[in-house]
């Protein structure tokens, strides 16, 4: 791959990085309710369900996935119920007391319940998979494939750790402007009513023609 070809390829995908979505999302209300750290420990769950699918993809079995109208299907529908029992779990959540704001932040809840949330938005989106079977391949170099589809892949992936780092930044921003027990109800009200709504959109979603 050609310098020029990669320096090419890095804002475009850092744009991708940096679309608010579902998970992007999450790091926000993670780092306002956790902080910063727990928010970018448990997004480990998203660089993972990355991985598997740019491996996926690089396979060849990301054009399965999105040809088969049944899996495709399958995942969505799965995956948009989650995001809206999230959103309903964050609409239903009580606001801490502006007395324990603070030590919620020291001790968020289990990381591996964290983690696994990640995990599986972002897992339960096949979107994400498009991008890495429609994206990728206009810049893998066909004469060395694997070399090439690696060092997108591994781009990507240290591209989205900077991407979940600023969104936990803002999420621990907005804590600090919202600090006090309506402001954090009224922020777990747009944060759940957003992971719905990205829900719903997802179960509308249709698989792109073959």
């Amino acid at each position: 791959m050609t310098l020029s070809t990669y320096l090419l390829f890095l804002p475009a995908c850092f744009a991708i990085n940096m679309a608010f979505g579902p998970n992007n999302l999450l790091s926000v209300t993670n780092g306002a309710r956790h902080g910063v750290s727990p928010a970018v420990i448990a997004a480990g769950g998203r660089l993972a369900a990355f991985a598997i699918m740019i491996a996926i993809a690089g396979l060849g079995m990301g054009a399965v996935l999105v040809a088969s109208e049944l899996a495709f299907d399958v995942i969505k529908y799965i995956g948009a119920a989650y995001l809206v029992w999230i959103g309903i779990r964050l609409l239903r959540a009580p606001a801490p007391a502006a007395e324990t704001q603070a030590s919620d932040a020291a001790a968020p809840p289990s990381m591996r319940a964290l983690v696994r949330q990640e995990f599986t938005v972002a897992a339960g989106n096949p979107k994400a998979i498009l991008v890495f079977t429609a994206f990728f391949p206009q810049f893998v170099v066909p004469g060395a494939y694997a070399t090439s589809y690696l060092l997108l892949g591994t781009t990507f992936l240290l591209l989205e750790v900077v991407a979940i780092a600023l969104y936990a930044m803002l999420g621990a921003r907005m804590r600090r402007l919202a600090n006090g027990s309506r402001a954090m109800r009224w922020f777990n009200k747009v944060s759940g009513s957003m992971m719905v709504g990205f829900g719903l959109l997802l179960a509308f979603t249709r698989r792109p023609a073959a």
